[in-house]
């Protein structure tokens, strides 16, 4: 083999185990090397818009309305500054709560001791409408994360998401009757 033969098949072994790198690079998860996405999924997960009961707005009733938001991967998640609003604007914002790895957090109406498992809003009104409304998670820098709408006038139609057709979504979902006690 001359010197340029050499030459040329190290460059053919370096071009191919460069490529070959590449490739292998690809197939691994983006969170493997920290630059891409977390493993974690965090989502709304369940809505008890019709809180039980015949309206009244007591404490206890307020907090039977509650939006449930889940972190199905593995990584825990800062949700520090992150808003879930209904239709008509109103927010609610998280603070100082980190979610972990498959696990949730229930965010109910009312008046409570924050938890891991359960914040509050400490309002004194309702927030979601029983007929129709939409709960809109958004992460710190406002982007939207996941967003679920119902109308309980038009059963078929419960628990769209981001511009699904809505099918199975009502019952995985813990949509109740929608009564439209408010």
């Amino acid at each position: 083999m001359t010197a340029s033969q050499t030459f040329t098949a190290r460059r053919l072994a370096a071009a191919a185990l460069s490529a070959a790198a590449l490739v292998g690079a690809a197939a691994l998860p983006a969170a493997a090397d920290g630059s891409g996405p977390r493993d974690s999924r965090v989502e709304i997960s369940r809505v008890q818009y019709d809180a039980p009961g015949h309206g009244s707005r007591s404490n206890r009733s307020l907090n039977e309305e509650w939006v449930q938001i889940t972190n199905s991967g593995r990584d825990s998640v800062n949700l520090d500054d992150w808003t879930l609003s209904n239709r008509q604007g109103r927010v609610y914002t998280f603070r100082h709560l980190r979610l972990n790895g498959h696990s949730s957090v229930r965010v109910h109406t009312g008046f409570g001791r924050d938890t891991y498992r359960d914040v509050y809003q400490d309002r004194r009104n309702f927030v979601w409408d029983d007929r129709e409304d939409t709960a809109t998670l958004r992460n710190d820098h406002r982007r939207l994360v996941d967003t679920i709408t119902w109308d309980a006038r038009h059963h078929g139609n419960d628990g769209r998401r981001n511009g699904d057709d809505g099918r199975g979504h009502g019952a995985d979902h813990g949509r109740g009757p929608g009564h439209g006690h408010r």
